[in-house]
């Protein structure tokens, strides 16, 4: 039985496990680098080599369980895709207590899960950490693009924006007013944490397209800007909203496989692991 970072079985089965991992191997729609449909493979080996003790919280989030519950493959269509995670989503959230968690794949795998969320948590918002705004009401002829992966978000929620630094004139009439904090800002900003912090509340869904970071320490993703946010003020914010709010699912996407991958995939794997260390500890 194949277990999340070659966990022991008995921490590995949906009745033991506080945790939910799905799993979206998807890249139907990238315009630039392909292979995130590798990235939960990359990641997933990537965890099996990572040490299973949080330094920082003196924990092992593992003990508390993590279920892998399997892979969403449909791939005919964007909008299949995206009806085939919601439905996922939708059925393992009858699973109370137990926190939904996504590995992508291309971001465009966030609309369905952010979707299945909002409809069962109400107040939700949604704290998207990325290079790019994705609010692109529909591009290439449909709305299930990785560019509009959080255009629905922002219509239904509360979305809080973080580290942006690329986007199209087109999407600047749909910037969520006074909730997007551009990295150019944030570079000059020593209190930028506590200012993100103010806007986010209640029910929270993380998604976290992995091109937010720095390139210089994540550059195995499809579109890898320069000037993106760094490893510790990063898990300083994610600290923090796990600390105030209630964080009932996150999703990490954009991992993608290229000869330079391993750095990211064990970013990607060490940002997953210390989120279940920051949910853990504020769950006593």
């Amino acid at each position: 039985m194949k277990t999340y970072a070659g966990i022991p079985e008995e921490n590995a089965s949906l009745e033991n496990s506080k945790v939910m991992l799905v799993t979206v191997p998807y890249d139907g729609t990238s315009t630039w680098g392909k292979g995130a449909d590798k990235g939960p493979e990359l990641f997933l080996n990537a965890s099996e080599n990572m040490e299973l003790y949080d330094i920082e919280t003196q924990t092992e989030p593992y003990l508390e369980g993590v279920y892998l519950a399997g892979e969403v493959s449909e791939n005919a269509t964007p909008e299949a895709m995206t009806e085939a995670v919601y439905q996922k989503t939708k059925e393992l959230l009858n699973n109370d207590g137990k926190l939904f968690t996504l590995f992508g794949g291309e971001h465009s795998v966030s609309i369905g899960s952010i979707r299945a969320v909002g409809e069962k948590f109400e107040n939700l918002t949604v704290l998207q950490l990325d290079a790019h705004t994705d609010l692109r009401p529909e591009f290439h002829g449909s709305t299930s693009n990785h560019a509009c992966a959080v255009f629905e978000a922002n219509q239904k929620h509360n979305l809080v924006q973080v580290g942006i630094r690329s986007m199209d004139i087109e999407e600047a009439e749909y910037l969520p007013e006074g909730r997007v904090f551009f990295a150019h800002e944030i570079a000059n900003n020593e209190n930028w944490v506590n200012d993100v912090l103010e806007k986010v509340s209640g029910n929270v869904y993380i998604t976290i397209d992995l091109d937010a970071f720095d390139p210089s320490i994540c550059p195995s993703t499809g579109t890898p800007e320069p000037g993106g946010l760094q490893w510790y003020p990063t898990l300083e914010l994610l600290r923090k909203v796990f600390e105030k709010c209630n964080v009932v699912a996150f999703d990490i996407v954009e991992l993608m496989d290229s000869p330079m991958a391993k750095p990211s995939a064990f970013l990607a794997a060490k940002l997953y692991y210390k989120m279940l260390a920051y949910y853990h500890i504020n769950q006593d």
